[in-house]
């Protein structure tokens, strides 16, 4: 069943609401989209031989699915999800999941970037 446009238009303004305060408006796509690359590329590709971009052991969307609620999430997103992908497929210009300047700090940032993960957790088709 294909995803109507209208849900990912909800998707989409959902995890806009959910950075909502802690930037500028203007940043949010740059966390929102690398959420939502990583899950269409982990949903497509993890586990497919010879595919256009590989997705290591440890770093799909699934995985970082598995890192909601730690209190590290942040650093793990950097380190175990955007770092190994950068490194595997020779990506550039991710945003820093651990900026407590603009994702907060402590609980705070936990809450945000997992209810963000939530967000884009249903499988894509």
């Amino acid at each position: 069943m294909a995803l109507k446009k209208s849900e990912l238009y909800s998707s989409l303004w959902s995890g806009c609401d959910e950075l909502r305060g802690g930037m500028d408006a203007s940043q949010y796509k740059d966390y929102v989209l690398v959420l939502l690359f990583i899950k269409y590329l982990s949903d497509k590709y993890a586990g497919v031989p010879f595919a256009p971009i590989t997705i290591p052991e440890g770093a799909s969307f699934k995985d970082m699915v598995a890192l909601k609620g730690k209190p590290d999430i942040g650093d793990q997103i950097n380190k175990k999800i955007i770092g190994q992908l950068v490194n595997a497929n020779k990506l550039s210009d991710m945003p820093d999941f651990n900026d407590a300047t603009k994702l907060g700090s402590g609980k705070e940032q936990v809450e945000r970037l997992t209810n963000l993960i939530a967000i884009f957790e249903k499988p894509f088709p």
